[in-house]
């Protein structure tokens, strides 16, 4: 936000800038978390350790349901570090003098490619190319020339989905934050900056929730 304070912005106020660097210190922070909690690994964990290991855990667990466990373990790595990129880059555009990066088009439709390039390559891997976009023509084969344009439209909008929604979330919190320091500037709006957390962590888990889901629909194809 151009009207707000930020660190960087003593450096240089170009938005891109602040966007690069913003976005390279929320990776930073994600290395930084994953090595501290991997610098001392314990059989019973502490501190970092122990939190990792709840995050670890709870993505697995809650993504077990959506492709099964096999699954699950195996794309594990790939959706918690999206996650947990994603949402220390929501987090940090909350702490003044700080921008997020995820409220920038840059980022989230960068990501949203990542996901939707990934999520059809490993499907057709798994299932080689005529079998994987067999199923874009449904189950009724007279059907078949409406519901081809139909499926590739919804796989396109996909992206648009992942981008825009992270991206006028973020953007959102942002303004309304904007507003809150304006109005009340010393005094802590505890409650606004909870809500923002809570919908940082949200808009986080949504990303998660969506690429797990992409990724069983383009490996289940048996099932669609």
């Amino acid at each position: 936000m151009a009207e707000l304070f930020t660190f960087f912005g003593l450096i240089s106020e170009n938005h891109n800038f602040l966007f690069v660097t913003h976005m390279i210190l929320s990776a930073l922070i994600a290395v930084g978390l994953a090595k501290m909690a991997m610098s001392n690994l314990q059989v019973v964990p502490s501190g970092t350790q122990n939190v990792m290991e709840a995050y670890i855990n709870g993505v697995l667990e809650m993504c077990t349901d959506v492709m099964g466990r096999l699954h699950a373990r195996k794309y594990l790595a790939l959706v918690a570090t999206i996650g947990l990129f994603v949402g220390i880059a929501n987090i940090i555009g909350i702490i003044p003098g700080f921008e997020a990066p995820s409220s920038s088009l840059n980022m989230t439709l960068t990501l949203a490619l990542t996901v939707f390039v990934y999520y059809n390559y490993v499907g057709i891997k798994t299932h080689g190319v005529i079998k994987y976009f067999k199923h874009f023509t449904g189950p009724v084969w007279w059907l078949a020339w409406l519901m081809f344009p139909v499926e590739i439209v919804s796989h396109f909008s996909r992206i648009i989905s992942l981008s825009f929604r992270l991206m006028g979330n973020i953007k959102g919190d942002d303004m309304f934050l904007a507003v809150i320091l304006m109005l009340v500037p010393w005094v802590l709006p505890l409650i606004p900056f909870a809500l923002l957390t809570f919908g940082a962590f949200l808009q986080a888990f949504i990303f998660m929730m969506l690429t797990y889901v992409y990724l069983a629909g383009a490996i289940v194809v048996e099932e669609h």
